[in-house]
């Protein structure tokens, strides 16, 4: 007896062809290759975001040879739904190809109430990682990131929670996030004593917030660290949305999460000649914006977010062209440095 389901739902099948085009790095000094554009679910998939629309925007990932997903346990909103929905999409789309994902985590921020909700301390993290694991129904993650330093916390004490997650199975690789270069080095030493496949930092990095280029990325560099670089588009002022001023549906003009109408007014004139940058080139500024990221020295991955499978093929367009002229490069430098 036939069903009346109308909705045309299609099991997933990933393309044959989705690691023909994307360019892969090695992270660091390690046995790991990233694409050189990993997706970021910090926002569209949390409980109040069209589930639908997460799983097309994840199957385009894939199907393009995004094969890092970027996620932390207070994604959302609320805290911990992106982590929850994305375990749903994995095991109705993904959980045949596990082994060709690499699916990385978070703890450091607030999570839970009381004490231990926070931070670095040993109690924290070894909950933070058994609570995500569960989360998004896996055996393991790929990477597990310390979110932030603990300001009280001995940086021992994480680093030997760090160790202790990877030898129970639960993390193949750590990484660092929002680490300060001082940090990183002593983390450095701590990690590569125990022996602890340390291998990337996280960074915020773009043509508008360069202020890695002065002591992190180097530290990374002779370290022999990767860099992964978030918010590639500065919150959104990095696309052709505000060349003509701050629109009224506009992130910035609801001075929701860390843009408001202010400071893209005030960037609006960088924000306009980076375009006319981009043009000359023959690319939107987005794409330019993630293009020149990936030009630089010591960056491993762009981790980009998309609202949609068409915004995240857009941004795809970047890794077709990432070589600079000199004359590019002092005009951007000129504005930006």
């Amino acid at each position: 007896m036939k069903i009346n389901d109308k909705s045309n739902y299609q099991i997933y099948t990933p393309s044959n062809t989705r690691y023909n085009n994307l360019k892969y790095n090695r992270c660091g000094k390690s046995g790991v290759l990233l694409p050189s554009i990993s997706l970021g679910l910090w926002h569209n998939f949390g409980k109040y975001d069209m589930l639908a629309n997460a799983e097309a925007i994840l199957r385009t990932a894939f199907d393009n040879g995004i094969t890092h997903f970027d996620l932390a346990n207070n994604y959302g909103p609320p805290y911990g739904s992106a982590e929850i929905n994305f375990g749903i999409l994995y095991q109705q789309n993904f959980k045949a190809y596990r082994d060709e994902l690499f699916i990385a985590t978070k703890a450091g921020y607030d999570m839970w109430t009381g004490p231990y909700g926070n931070y670095g301390s040993r109690k924290h993290l070894m909950a933070s990682i058994n609570q995500s694991l569960q989360r998004m129904n896996l055996d393991y993650v790929d990477l597990f990131y310390h979110h932030r330093p603990d300001p009280e916390t001995p940086l021992e004490e994480t680093a030997v929670a760090l160790r202790d997650i990877v030898l129970q199975g639960k993390a193949l690789y750590i990484g660092l996030s929002n680490y300060k270069a001082p940090q990183i080095e002593e983390m450095t030493m701590l990690l590569k004593e125990m022996k602890v496949p340390f291998i990337i930092d996280q960074a915020r990095y773009s043509m508008l917030d360069r202020s890695i280029e002065n002591d992190i990325l180097p530290c990374l560099i002779k370290q022999n660290i990767g860099c992964i670089a978030f918010s590639p588009l500065a919150q959104g002022m990095l696309t052709d949305k505000y060349i003509n001023g701050v629109p009224s549906n506009s992130r910035a003009a609801k001075n929701k999460t860390y843009l408001d109408s202010k400071t893209v007014q005030e960037k609006l004139p960088i924000i306009r000649e980076l375009h006319n940058i981009a043009q000359k080139r023959g690319q939107k500024l987005h794409e330019m914006a993630i293009s020149w990221l990936l030009f630089q020295k010591g960056i491993t991955s762009v981790l980009i977010g998309a609202s949609s499978p068409n915004q995240l093929i857009e941004n795809l367009k970047a890794s077709e062209n990432t070589i600079f002229s000199i004359e590019e490069l002092n005009s951007i430098n000129k504005l930006t440095k």
